[in-house]
């Protein structure tokens, strides 16, 4: 299992620790078990709960539909066996069997079952159906604050990466280069190669040529200015096809605006990215 991230709801006195793993959110089944029964019978609790029919029902469902591995053969040979006075099950054996996906088991002094959120409040329902509710309020809660802090998160990351963005413009020199009558006269049987030229100055068998150790091509390595006005390019070049325009005309009229583009999201960068500033606005 990777590492998972780890956070704690408050519900009438009790906390409770939710556990965010591969995407899903996993509540503390040994946290929500104390409302029932002290810290050394959690559990028991939990093993009388998800040996019984009912249970076995609810979460071999929900892993058919979520869980592709799932062994229903073992699924049922539990069900078969479920309400015996022999029977006996844990989540640990439950995970063994059938390949689970449903329930964490954590081993050590701060480990314990935790189940996946629909699971958990299945179980919430059979141990107590009033505390299920407060349970729901305070989970709610505990994810709109994740939100909140995700957008705040968000919004720091792009301010950093149009950062980069705009150093490593300045660092690599990518202000297109005016292209000689010599190249504007050629006649490029790609229509690519016309976006390639235009903005990078050379077509892409000559990038390959002189890059014979990168993979992709040349706008795999083309950083998001570049892309950005790549995209406005290809736009502009569909309207001055339909135009009628003679290619060479095209190539000269396409790298002048490549040029004016790329300076301006450079100076846009220089103007709105201060890294200082970005700092106090969020």
């Amino acid at each position: 299992m990777t590492q998972n991230k780890k956070n704690t709801i408050e519900v009438r006195g009790i906390s409770i620790t939710v556990l965010h793993s591969q995407e899903n959110d996993f509540i503390s089944l040994t946290d929500i078990a104390k409302t029932k029964e002290n810290d050394s019978r959690a559990a028991d609790v939990i093993k009388n709960w998800i040996r019984t029919r009912s249970t076995l029902e609810f979460i071999g469902t929900w892993e058919q539909l979520y869980n592709p591995d799932f062994k229903v053969v073992e699924f049922d040979h539990f069900k078969m066996n479920a309400g015996l006075p022999s029977f006996v099950l844990s989540p640990g054996r439950w995970i063994e069997k059938t390949n689970a996906i449903g329930f964490i088991v954590k081993k050590g002094k701060y480990g314990g079952t935790y189940a996946h959120k629909d699971i958990a409040l299945e179980f919430c329902s059979a141990i107590n159906p009033t505390f299920k509710l407060f349970v729901i309020k305070e989970f709610q809660r505990l994810k709109e604050e994740e939100q909140k802090q995700l957008g705040w998160s968000a919004k720091r990351e792009l301010a950093k990466i149009n950062y980069r963005i705009h150093t490593d413009a300045i660092k690599e020199n990518l202000i297109p280069k005016h292209l000689s009558k010599k190249q504007i006269s050629y006649v490029y049987a790609n229509e690519a190669d016309i976006l390639n030229m235009a903005l990078f100055g050379m077509t892409a068998k000559q990038w390959r040529d002189e890059n014979p150790d990168k993979k992709g091509n040349m706008r795999d390595d083309a950083n998001a200015s570049q892309l950005i006005c790549l995209a406005n390019l290809e736009n502009l070049n569909a309207v001055f096809i339909n135009d009628g325009l003679p290619q060479s005309d095209r190539l000269a009229k396409l790298n002048q605006i490549a040029i004016s583009q790329m300076s301006i999201l450079l100076q846009s960068h220089t103007q709105l990215l201060n890294p200082k500033n970005t700092d106090d606005e969020l």
